[in-house]
């Protein structure tokens, strides 16, 4: 009876006596003003224009202008002209998330594109722009959470409601390496954003990457990078809103968003339709502002609440580091992984640089036993590294430094250790076994 009760209250939040609307007076590009709204609108609210070939347009305001408001639509904008109806919608958009929505496919919209069928909705409405979890209210991160990949479990290890980025230029295997943790996690359930994704390797992803087992404890919102800036933004909004559906229901959540790039350069579009100045290679301030509001969703709840462990890819453009949108989630997630290219040219996948790499949680969960084998595994890949050049140029004597020696010797099984096939999984103290062996420090 509560769950009907509260299913019928969201629908009554629906309902309204009156339809207020008002009409366009100007297109420009994909940014539409409208008049005669009153004071109804604000940022975020959303007008539907009803254009002359009866198809229903839903836009967001983004901006105000000499008492007209700025729309961009979230579809293209045939059959609008001016004069055409621009009716305010009179709730906060809102998702109903449900426990059978695991195993689909869904747009920005919360519509179904896996052919499947409709889609079910839940009782529970959760805001698309939710607001993170007060820092007083929230809980302390979890233990730590097996994610199948040798090289996180061991070099890079990550608690429940830790929050990540995969720093890598293109073609690099940021995606792979989603997939594998999206497959092998012991997290109980995946919500996986697929933002401003190329459409043909979407299927690929679902199919070849997750597979069935992955996508059945799988959630996936998708929207392609021909899509519209807004539904770009709003594919990485309703990602976080599904993972806190779950987080409220109890459950460990692992969020992964691919890529967190494209939801900037969404942002970037809007911002700069709007009017706002560029700053940092074209990026308005409100970029970073809502960078921070998205990644800051993710994380522990409050007691009796679950988690959301959020893993976010980050397209380094120019394999340069410290542009500015990897600059700012640097400083804004607890930890990153950088994967290179060298790495991958060599043909180790995944490329992850563990030297490189760091997990601010990881001191919180592995044992002293556990930290050893960490430690002396970077100094050896550390000592071969330093004398790689003279390595591979021949012009090192064996014998000259018994470490390098002792690294030149064990580096090889390191490298293999750190590789692993898209279909392998490695359990946590399996990982620690088999380093604990190659670098003799097995108990």
């Amino acid at each position: 009876m509560d769950r009907l009760a509260e299913k019928a209250a969201a629908a009554a939040l629906l309902l309204s006596d009156r339809e207020v609307y008002g009409r366009v007076t100007k297109i420009l590009g994909l940014l539409v003003e409208i008049a005669g709204f009153g004071d109804t609108l604000s940022i975020g609210s959303i007008c539907h224009l009803k254009a002359t070939d009866g198809r229903d347009i839903p836009c967001e305001v983004i901006g105000f202008k000499d008492n007209h408001a700025l729309l961009m639509p979230f579809g293209t904008l045939e059959g609008v002209g001016l004069g055409c109806r621009a009716v305010v919608q009179n709730h906060e958009p809102v998702v109903r998330p449900d426990d059978r929505w695991l195993g689909r496919v869904i747009n920005a919209m919360g519509e179904p594109i896996d052919g499947k069928g409709r889609l079910p909705q839940g009782g529970h409405p959760i805001p698309l722009r939710n607001k993170p979890t007060p820092p007083h209210a929230r809980v302390r991160l979890g233990p730590q959470l097996d994610l199948g990949v040798r090289a996180m479990n061991t070099f890079l290890a990550m608690r429940q409601g830790q929050r990540m980025g995969i720093f890598a230029g293109s073609g690099v295997g940021k995606s792979v390496l989603l997939s594998m943790m999206a497959r092998y996690t012991a997290a109980d359930v995946s919500v996986i954003g697929l933002v401003g994704e190329r459409g043909r390797e979407v299927q690929e992803f679902i199919e070849d990457d997750l597979g069935p087992d992955g996508l059945a404890r799988s959630v996936v919102i998708v929207a392609t990078g021909d899509e519209p800036a807004l539904m770009r933004r709003q594919a990485a909004y309703l990602t976080l809103s599904v993972a806190e559906y779950f987080r409220n229901e109890g459950k460990q959540v692992l969020c992964l968003i691919d890529s967190v790039t494209r939801f900037a350069m969404a942002q970037r579009e809007i911002g700069l339709s709007a009017g706002e100045p560029p700053t940092t290679k074209g990026y308005p301030p409100t970029t970073f502002g809502e960078l921070a509001r998205l990644l800051e969703r993710a994380g522990t709840g409050t007691e009796g609440q679950g988690a959301i462990t959020g893993i976010f890819s980050v397209l380094v453009e120019g394999d340069d580091h410290n542009e500015p949108v990897s600059d700012s989630v640097r400083g804004i997630i607890d930890g990153h992984i950088v994967m290179e290219r060298e790495i991958a040219d060599r043909g180790r996948y995944p490329a992850i640089n563990v030297l490189k790499s760091i997990s601010r949680a990881m001191p919180g969960v592995l044992t002293p036993e556990q930290w050893a084998v960490i430690k002396r595994t970077k100094q050896i890949i550390t000592s071969y590294e330093d004398m790689a050049e003279l390595i591979r140029l021949g012009a090192y004597r064996k014998g000259t430094d018994p470490k390098v020696d002792e690294a030149i010797r064990l580096y090889p099984q390191i490298e293999e250790f750190l590789s692993q096939n898209k279909d392998d999984r490695t359990p946590i103290h399996e990982a620690f076994e088999e380093l604990a062996m190659i670098v003799g420090m097995a108990s």
